[in-house]
């Protein structure tokens, strides 16, 4: 059953390490499988520890950590003390372990204990699903102030669907933001997940009471977790670390506004977005991503046609990544998203197609090129694709993205 859903996930253009891991394995595991070893052959440890302590020792030690002036207690206190008095029974380690051993190492405290809590999870299959915003600093010209910029994104086309600018943090210019954005692209938000860290602005009143009248659904990051808002801070990453960012403070709020409005249309409508197949984001988010990776896909067979000796297995995965997940579960095979491994992959080349399906059927023949590939003749250019379907690389920015005057 594992390596049949390994193999569809391979099938659906999924890397072999990607799909492994998503089921907790090692891909060095699932090659022996594949190569008949069914058995664990990993070797133990034979014969146990020559210092490892005695019964009578492990007794000695429990005995003296549940005396009275010690039971209240840890081992890292336990341990300097009996030093105090001139013994020495064990290391800490030693003295946790054999507490553990004897189900005597729990939480005793008043306080709450520790609580580990998983990121929930939230999958965009279209856009206008799953946004993320965030508010990151742009450095102004005096020290110490800040322009603070507002950013949302669509986690599913990584559009970047509205921001603004502002002198300060605010939960009131936050929500306007959100519903002024809502209006302006024309969309019921009921529904809407709108993820974001534990910021002031992003837990204000204001903003949470305008996202309940609104029936936008928020979503958190765990405290102090930067990962659990992925989208946002990679977008950042981008804004600052393009060659176009000032290497000097903006001079004033229009000059950083000016700025912010550029790098928003490049971004949007010029930029070849690596997890989405390297298409636009508006491209994506308008629908037109579907066309641009049947041409692409046209052009690899036509290559592969011609040269198909330079091929020593399929051509590249072009298909569109189907569903986008914020913070994904770590699942088992039990637990697999509809359409299988294949849909967690994000992006990349991903493995023949056609070698995924002969480890499916166990068939050992070499598959054979197609007999009818598309010649180059019959393969439109991209810009003839990109003006049928009135695709615009270098428009300026969509009148939809606000910019604040």
């Amino acid at each position: 059953m594992t390596l049949e859903l390994i193999a569809e996930a391979e099938a659906a253009g999924a890397r072999t390490a990607v799909a492994c891991e998503a089921l907790g394995l090692r891909a060095r595991t699932v090659e022996r499988w594949r190569g008949g070893a069914r058995e664990d052959l990993r070797q133990g440890p034979t014969t146990e520890p020559a210092n490892k302590l005695a019964t009578d020792e492990q007794q000695e030690v429990m005995k003296t950590m549940n005396q009275p002036k010690f039971r209240d207690l840890s081992p890292n206190q336990i341990v300097p003390l009996l030093a105090d008095e001139g013994r020495y029974l064990a290391s800490e380690s030693t003295m946790y372990r054999l507490l553990r051993k004897a189900d005597q190492l729990h939480h005793r405290e008043r306080s709450r204990p520790r609580m580990h809590h998983a990121p929930v999870e939230h999958v965009a299959t279209g856009p206008n699903q799953v946004w993320s915003w965030d508010i990151t600093y742009l450095r102004s010209p005096v020290l110490g102030a800040f322009f603070y910029l507002y950013l949302v994104v669509d986690v599913w086309s990584r559009k970047i669907v509205a921001w603004e600018i502002h002198t300060t943090e605010s939960p009131e210019l936050a929500s306007r933001l959100i519903e002024r954005t809502c209006c302006d692209l024309k969309i019921d938000p009921f529904g809407l997940v709108l993820h974001s860290d534990n910021g002031g602005p992003m837990k204000g009143t204001t903003m949470v009471a305008t996202l309940e009248r609104l029936g936008i659904l928020p979503s958190f990051s765990r405290p102090r977790v930067s990962n659990d808002n992925p989208f946002s801070e990679a977008l950042f990453r981008t804004l600052k670390y393009c060659p176009e960012y000032p290497s000097r403070p903006f001079a004033d709020l229009a000059a950083a506004r000016s700025w912010v409005e550029s790098f928003a249309a490049w971004y949007n409508t010029v930029h070849l977005h690596s997890g989405i197949r390297f298409v636009t984001p508006d491209d994506r988010h308008s629908g037109r991503e579907t066309i641009l990776l049947n041409h692409r896909n046209q052009v690899y067979a036509c290559a592969q046609a011609v040269h198909p000796e330079r091929w020593s297995r399929g051509t590249r995965c072009w298909q569109p990544i189907a569903r986008v997940y914020l913070n994904p579960e770590l699942r088992d095979v039990t637990r697999l998203p509809p359409g299988g491994l294949g849909n967690l992959v994000p992006s990349g080349a991903g493995q023949s197609p056609d070698k995924a399906r002969q480890k499916l059927t166990g068939d050992t023949k070499p598959v054979a090129p197609p007999t009818q590939r598309p010649s180059p003749k019959t393969i439109a250019p991209i810009e003839a694709i990109r003006a049928t379907n009135s695709i615009q690389p270098n428009a300026r920015l969509d009148s939809r993205i606000r910019r604040t005057s």
